[in-house]
């Protein structure tokens, strides 16, 4: 997203730091397991190049969680602040429990990012029923979907030519689950289930995602971070 102050990255992926110390950071059971591509050209410093910015023109980096394929990116942006739930933030430099130590790459963030701790306010902004926190001015909003991971959130951004944008993050995994009766593969299922830090909070969160697609999906599109198909039917969305 371009705005007057720069541009808002949401979510990073994996950065160039991840791709030069793959094993160092990710160690080879992930490797073995995931088979990242790890592709320079696929990274978001060099997308955000290639469609003729530079990476300094990042100033603000918004992201759903700190899991390693998520948040590898940060250090390629070291000048822009990075939005985030402050429950995430905790979780990730504290990694108190064994998942956590094992989910949290901190050598992505050893660079000492501008981090922007945001606390969910009950009583603040409300975002189609949802709590929600204003990060950049009424376009960028954080919608807490706990969960996946404790601080977990959703990503809302506002289309310029109307409507939103809701990044899910890791709230749901396949858009078999976003149907009713929802579906998903067994395999992405036992995944996420194994990966949750707050199992009823992250079940509670994915039954009310798919009553708010089935409620305002002509006003909101909505998709999660790892299901090609939905990348897919939203590549014709130019705005």
């Amino acid at each position: 997203m371009e705005g007057e102050s720069g541009l808002t990255l949401v979510d990073t992926g994996f950065g160039a730091g991840d791709i030069a110390e793959a094993r160092k950071r990710m160690g080879r059971p992930f490797l073995r397991l995931m088979r990242p591509a790890l592709d320079p050209a696929e990274t978001a410093a060099a997308q955000v190049r290639a469609l003729g910015h530079a990476t300094t023109d990042v100033t603000s980096v918004v992201v759903t969680h700190l899991d390693l394929d998520h948040a590898g990116g940060i250090g390629d942006f070291p000048g822009a602040r990075v939005h985030v739930f402050a429950d995430e933030l905790e979780a990730a430099t504290e990694r108190a429990t064994l998942k956590e130590k094992n989910r949290y790459v901190t050598a992505q963030w050893a660079h000492g990012p501008r981090w922007v701790a945001h606390e969910v306010d009950e009583g603040g902004e409300r975002w189609f029923g949802f709590e929600a926190v204003r990060v950049i001015d009424d376009d960028v909003l954080l919608v807490p979907l706990r969960g996946h991971t404790r601080g977990h959130c959703g990503v809302a951004v506002r289309r310029p030519s109307g409507g939103w944008f809701l990044h899910a993050g890791d709230a749901y995994f396949n858009h078999g689950e976003k149907e009713t009766p929802p579906t998903c593969p067994s395999g992405l299922r036992a995944f996420q289930a194994a990966m949750q830090m707050v199992k009823a909070a992250r079940h509670a969160n994915a039954d009310r995602l798919r009553s708010f697609r089935a409620e305002h999906g002509d006003e909101v599109a909505m998709f999660s971070a790892h299901d090609a198909l939905e990348y897919d039917e939203l590549a014709g969305v130019t705005d």
